[in-house]
């Protein structure tokens, strides 16, 4: 069944932006169609947001946001475990619809993203009641000091296409939970789950204009709104590229900014590892999402004794990897999320044949896929540690493996790229996996495993990969701000300290 319960041009006739509740048609005069990167059909032609759309979502933010910041944090709570069942309910039709606009095979859509964006939400419904300052005391002898914990104001966020619902989800939750309210902007090229996430809340009862979306470009929309006077603070995630110009725009405001940015996870195997699980965890980490995923495993380093099988296993068991139909029972492996990313990824890949060998993959399947933007899973061998295709980041489904001699060598080069967003270290040897978590500098290290990720704990970069995280209680020091409170306990009107103003003792 290749399509959502209701037709997304049915769905979204009333347009593709969401704001105070309803969904409205972009006013920029400009018109972007999704395409299911599977086949190569139009699924949606919208109108896309324009500056003043930006405006009126966030005008309907701002007016929100005192209402929503006054509520308790039993309230919000309430309202975030109605929104947790509001997407329980429509979760068949989430699944669907990301797959449709992504080309996710549908298990993938079913058993990831849609479950982790409903415990996400979960998880934040809890949250919100342990949103806490320091305790009260008095630290001058004089005073009572207390510390308020206060949401910032209007939020205004940009999501990447890769994971358009999950995303979504990330940047909205831990900021509504602390009081904030929302503007989003997903890609223009995915809008659809950002959109019926949106709607799911307004039927949960989340007030009016505290979640907004306004699907559009990059350079009109997300620009304008990143930049608006009125949005206190901005987080995005995407390329480093992207971040960088993100962050001169937000810097002319002096507005919070929380970045999540590229990465090129190293896969660290030493001599000790279990080959099969590190084959196994190669293959599952650098091809979730198509590779399409900054913490994917991307550049696999294989201690000497075991280079050789590993290559060879890792080798075979992406020659079984069921690339096909997102919808069809059966598939491992969907397209990319766009034509013009599949050929991005092909290539790094043509370039590298000059290079280093192509070891299996390295094309795009013909046949009935000829249509979509399919890629083989590649993997490439005899690259340089300074050759393009270990240090940029593809975004595709394509695995470097590199040899090293002893830990200290394996560690130095896991560490040489200017990202540090995640790392997996392969070993049986406590000591060995202790160090590499000591020592490799990203955002999260898996030991004998990679990918897995949890609503409890942190994620975000080290070094070009950002900084500040998403999920967890840590996200809300993004999403908050400190107040320090001071009474004077004394009621005396001439101070001792007043004498280093005026007066003596």
């Amino acid at each position: 069944m290749h399509h959502p319960d209701t037709a997304p041009q049915d769905r979204f006739a009333d347009g593709a932006l969401y704001i105070a509740g309803r969904l409205t048609r972009g006013t920029s005069g400009r018109t972007h169609t999704v395409v299911d990167p599977a086949t190569g059909a139009e699924v949606l032609t919208y109108d896309l947001a324009g500056t003043e759309d930006v405006d009126a979502a966030v005008a309907a933010a701002r007016a929100a946001f005192p209402g929503w910041a006054g509520a308790t944090p039993g309230e919000r709570s309430d309202a975030l475990h109605r929104f947790a069942a509001v997407l329980a309910g429509r979760a068949g039709e989430l699944a669907r619809a990301e797959s449709l606009q992504c080309g996710k095979p549908l298990k993938l859509t079913r058993e990831f993203d849609v479950p982790g964006t409903i415990d996400n939400t979960a998880f934040f419904a809890g949250a919100a009641r342990h949103l806490q300052g320091q305790s009260a005391g008095e630290y001058s002898g004089d005073h009572t000091s207390y510390v308020r914990r206060e949401p910032i104001g209007v939020v205004g966020s940009v999501a990447p296409w890769n994971y358009p619902l999950q995303m979504a989800a990330w940047k909205i939750l831990p900021a509504i939970a602390a009081g904030n309210t929302v503007v989003l902007k997903p890609a223009e090229i995915t809008p659809l789950t950002a959109l019926l996430f949106a709607q799911a809340a307004t039927e949960a009862g989340v007030p009016d204009g505290v979640i907004n979306i306004v699907s559009g470009t990059g350079r009109e929309a997300g620009e304008h709104l990143v930049g608006h006077p009125d949005v206190a603070m901005t987080s995005f995630t995407g390329s480093t590229a992207v971040g960088r110009r993100v962050a001169e725009i937000a810097t002319a405001t002096v507005k919070r900014l929380h970045l999540e940015l590229g990465g090129k996870a190293p896969f660290v195997v030493f001599d000790d590892a279990d080959l099969e699980a590190a084959a196994h965890g190669a293959v599952a980490g650098a091809l979730i999402n198509s590779g399409q995923d900054c913490t994917a495993a991307t550049r696999a380093y294989v201690q000497r004794p075991l280079y050789e099988a590993f290559v060879e296993r890792t080798a075979a068991l992406m020659e079984t990897v069921r690339v096909g139909d997102p919808f069809a029972p059966g598939t491992d492996l969907g397209p990319l999320v766009s034509h013009a990313q599949r050929d991005r990824v092909a290539g790094f890949v043509d370039r590298a044949r000059s290079y280093a060998c192509v070891v299996t993959g390295g094309e795009a399947p013909g046949g009935d896929l000829e249509a979509g933007a399919y890629y083989r899973p590649t993997l490439i061998t005899g690259a340089a540690q300074d050759s393009e295709i270990v240090q940029s980041e593809i975004f595709g489904p394509v695995l470097v493996v590199l040899p090293f001699d002893g830990d200290d060598e394996g560690l130095r080069l896991a560490d040489d790229t200017p990202y540090g967003l995640a790392a997996s270290a392969w070993t049986r040897d406590v000591y060995r996996a202790n160090r590499a978590t000591r020592e490799i500098r990203a955002g999260c290290v898996w030991v004998n495993d990679h990918i897995p990720i949890v609503s409890e704990m942190p994620h975000g970069g080290y070094k070009a990969s950002g900084y500040g995280k998403d999920m967890s209680t840590y996200s809300f020091e993004e999403y908050t701000q400190l107040k320090h409170v001071m009474f004077d306990n004394t009621a005396v009107a001439a101070k001792d300290w007043h004498r280093t103003v005026f007066g003596d003792r």
